[in-house]
């Protein structure tokens, strides 16, 4: 692992995102059941993984709109 990022839905955490030490593949790290069929997952694109998450934790938790965060 060379650095990673925490992501949050809505002020709900749901996972990390790991860049691994290639420095080009992001892995993500779920730690909310809703979010869970996506652990361990591995694209390129840091941004497509946070937006696949938020997707699946809004369509499950039923919510709409509001805000996603990457912290360092």
């Amino acid at each position: 692992m060379y650095e990673s990022q925490t992501v949050e839905v809505d002020g709900i955490f749901v996972g990390t995102i790991i860049l691994e030490s290639n420095r080009t593949r992001h892995r993500f790290y779920a730690t909310h059941d809703s979010v869970r069929s996506l652990h361990n997952q591995v694209l390129n694109e840091r941004r497509e993984l946070v937006r696949r998450a938020v997707a699946q934790f809004r369509s499950l938790s039923g919510q709409v709109g509001g805000r996603a965060y990457l912290s360092a």
